[in-house]
């Protein structure tokens, strides 16, 4: 596995590799991976000839006062669980070389990102179709891979590249979970014993939801009073958000059908969790 860390480098390792006809996959990360982002890369690795991982903690995307300095960082781990999964090349830029001074260009998608987390998070979504928009400018990937526990973000990347014409296919991968159903995400080494417990109310709404569903409840409003409910009885938890979403467009739904999906954004202590679900047919990704 190559590590790359200029631009310079990744632009020349792509047009080498576009010379020899071999065709990419692009995973963007930020890093501390987990078997969520290694499923993301055994994914890329099942679709194209060579596959691009990047780490790097984007400081477009956080906004004063979140965790850009407390994000969790490991790089000999992350590189050696990279390499493990025959990942090709790992592109590890410093925010200097992605961000040189005089930097002054931005890519924002309207109307999508001002919804769900971009509400509380109203700057998020324009570093995140930025950092996306450079990277593929730099390894013109075929191919990029996203996790669809961020949901959102994806819908927001695909509506960049469908809108930009930008050649390259976006591929959703289905949430991994740990064991007793938390969402997989970096975050989760934010929580101490008693707040990893009380985590387990994003995913335990989500089934008592879809109980619900099974039984015949099809009114939103109900569903949602019902996960409001199962998440605060399980001990001091913020809700950011409960919406039940038309999974293409994002738009909030009055009725539960096979479009929607369950979206939560929920803080437990200092720690922001996301997760969400389709409510028919018991499916965790739509």
């Amino acid at each position: 596995m190559e590590i790359i860390k200029s631009t310079a480098e990744m632009i020349q390792w792509s047009a080498n590799s576009r010379a020899e006809a071999k065709t990419i996959a692009l995973v963007p990360t930020m890093g501390f991976f987990h078997e969520g982002h290694l499923s993301l890369m055994r994914r890329a690795a099942k679709v194209a000839d060579r596959v691009v991982v990047s780490l790097f903690v984007n400081p477009t995307q956080f906004a004063p006062g979140e965790d850009l300095g407390s994000y969790p960082r490991s790089f000999e781990l992350d590189a050696a669980r990279a390499q493990g999964v025959g990942v090709t090349a790992l592109f590890c830029p410093d925010p200097d070389e992605m961000y040189p001074p005089g930097f002054r260009t931005t890519v924002a998608v309207a109307e999508i990102t001002k919804k769900l987390c971009g509400k509380s998070r109203p700057h998020h979504f324009s570093g995140v179709t930025t950092v996306v928009n450079k990277l593929f400018n730099l390894v013109q990937p075929n191919f990029a891979i996203f996790g669809e526990k961020d949901f959102q973000q994806l819908a927001v990347i695909r509506r960049m590249v469908a809108d930009l014409h930008m050649p390259v296919e976006i591929m959703g991968h289905a949430i991994v979970r740990e064991k007793d159903g938390l969402a997989m995400s970096s975050r989760n080494s934010y929580l101490n014993e008693e707040e990893r417990r009380q985590a387990l109310c994003l995913w335990r709404s989500l089934q008592e939801a879809r109980q619900h569903v099974l039984a015949g409840e099809r009114g939103c409003a109900k569903i949602e009073k019902i996960v409001h409910d199962v998440i605060n009885n399980h001990g001091h938890c913020h809700i950011d958000y409960i919406e039940i979403i038309d999974k293409d467009t994002l738009e909030s739904s009055a009725r539960i059908d096979s479009d929607v999906i369950l979206a939560l954004a929920v803080r437990i202590g200092k720690t922001r969790l996301i997760d969400n679900g389709r409510l028919l047919h018991g499916e965790d990704n739509a």
